[in-house]
């Protein structure tokens, strides 16, 4: 053995007989008024479309993560409803946590990438529909019921209405409802989205305006950075009009509120004379979506963070102070102090606070966004999550020793592979910005991650193996300077070793993820 790898070992052993036991163990099912599947390995899938055939019943899959906020915000507002358990006994239910032991590789076999995705399949395998998790939960249950009912798989769907052929309403409202977000080039190339679904949107049946306004707006959505459709009067009319009614504003709101900026970006130059009435239209129509009761806690501080968005505009998008309109500072306060003292839903609490702590720093107010993560670490089931968003507020305000200590303690305290892995890379990237000089501790947490892959059968798959490759690269840009040479040469003796025990599959991934920084 050679003499440099005695430390890398003894980090990987004592890392392995420390986590294993606890990582798992913390997972639950998305809620408890249905019978889940959990599966992570191929035989899991199999069971589950056998018993879909047998019963002919859909496969609804859920792929999520322990720690995420927009599943937290699933569990907590579209799960745990009564009518989406009574829609149950129409289908098998499937959940895939992405940090299940070899759920990766499951995530590729099903190309999920985002979390959430929620995914319907036929009792056969293919696939019906992406359902929108950003959409309120009502249209979601809308389009999960137009898909129990005989939908047909959206490739096909999507083939005939570009083709000009006739289509059912529900087949034009499940193609507008579709989870554009989470599609992952499966019906549409990334690049191409914006001109599919503006096309759409010309032929979408008169009779149903919520389906043209849609595809629209997500048109236009996709259009920003000078990508996709070039704006022009009757389609920033077709935006103000929505934006002028409350209904069609509520409707839509996930739209208006996730991509504010983008719409606005897509639809006017800079300094125009078209971008003045439509931020004041849009923030107008955000602040009513922000104090929506009908909507959910989560829906409502993203409206909130829409309006903020539209305030930083022109500013540069690190910017730390910044001088925003007082009544805006004053609303980002109280709502989200109102949130942190009404929310009693663990998930919910995981979804709402992390956003609020969010709007906070962008609005200036750091030291309050701090104290709001701090006194919430004891009361979230994935402490390690608000740890990082501890460690992202003291970098950018430039407290680096803070930064590091935050991003080292999410690191040690994240659960499950996946996470570990991803974390683990959040701190070691810190590490090479802030504290480049610290090789000792960037092998450390280098040789580390790479411990912990090989323990995993799918660190080399999915989600895990593009953090890996983030790892790679970020190693790749350090280790330019000759001093490194040695740590990068020893990394690479330990890779070489993972890499010469994982599956054939997986062992190309593997061998390339220190490759740039080898050259």
């Amino acid at each position: 053995m050679r003499p440099g790898n005695l430390f890398i070992n003894a980090v990987a052993a004592a890392w392995f007989l420390s986590w294993t036991p606890h990582a798992i163990a913390a997972i639950k099912a998305p809620s408890t008024n249905i019978p889940w599947l959990a599966a992570a390995a191929p035989t899991d899938i199999d069971t589950a479309f056998a018993q879909a055939r047998a019963q002919n019943k859909p496969v609804l899959l859920y792929w999520g993560a322990t720690w995420c906020p927009p599943c937290n915000q699933l569990k907590a507002t579209f799960f745990n409803r009564q009518d989406f358990a009574q829609a149950a006994s129409g289908f098998i239910a499937v959940h895939v946590d992405g940090d299940r032991p070899g759920a990766q590789k499951l995530g590729t076999r099903f190309k999920v990438g985002g979390y959430p995705t929620v995914v319907l399949f036929s009792p056969e395998g293919r696939e019906i529909t992406r359902l929108p998790g950003e959409a309120d939960p009502e249209r979601m249950m809308a389009v999960l019921r137009l898909g129990l009912s005989g939908g047909r798989p959206m490739a096909d769907v999507l083939a005939d209405a570009r083709a000009g052929k006739p289509l059912p309403t529900g087949a034009w409202r499940m193609l507008a409802f579709y989870s554009w977000d989470t599609d992952q080039d499966q019906l549409v190339a990334e690049a191409d989205r914006p001109d599919v679904l503006a096309d759409l949107a010309r032929k979408a049946p008169a009779g149903d305006v919520d389906v043209a306004t849609r595809l629209w707006l997500k048109a236009v959505a996709a259009s920003d950075d000078g990508k996709g459709l070039k704006a022009d009067a009757a389609v920033r009319a077709r935006v103000q009009a929505v934006l002028a009614d409350p209904s069609a504003a509520r409707r839509h709101a996930d739209v208006l509120s996730n991509n504010a900026p983008e719409l606005l970006r897509a639809l006017s130059e800079d300094g125009s004379a078209e971008r003045k009435p439509l931020v004041t239209a849009l923030d107008a129509a955000l602040q009513r979506l922000a104090r929506d009761a009908t909507l959910s806690r989560g829906d409502r501080i993203s409206a909130l963070i829409g309006r903020v968005q539209i305030a930083r505009l022109g500013l540069p998008r690190d910017a730390v102070k910044v001088d925003l309109p007082a009544a805006l500072v004053n609303e980002v306060r109280t709502h989200v102090a109102t949130d942190d003292r009404e929310i009693r839903d663990g998930y919910e609490r995981q979804a709402v606070i992390t956003a609020g702590a969010y709007a906070l720093g962008q609005v200036g107010l750091w030291a309050e966004s701090d104290a709001l993560l701090q006194a919430n670490l004891a009361r979230s089931h994935s402490p390690y999550y608000l740890m990082s968003q501890l460690g992202g507020n003291a970098r950018k305000q430039g407290r680096t020793d803070d930064a590091l200590r935050w991003y080292g303690e999410a690191y040690a305290k994240s659960e499950g592979p996946a996470t570990r892995l991803q974390w683990g890379t959040g701190y070691l990237s810190a590490l090479v910005d802030l504290a480049p000089k610290d090789a000792r501790r960037i092998e450390q947490t280098a040789a580390q991650l790479i411990g912990e892959a090989a323990q995993d059968d799918g660190a080399f798959s999915g989600r895990s193996a593009r953090v890996l490759q983030r790892l790679g690269r970020k190693l790749s840009a350090w280790g330019g300077d000759p001093a490194h040479a040695g740590v990068l040469q020893r990394l690479q003796v330990q890779l070489d070793g993972v890499c010469a025990k994982v599956d054939a599959a997986d062992r190309a991934a593997c061998s390339a993820v220190l490759k740039p920084a080898a050259s």
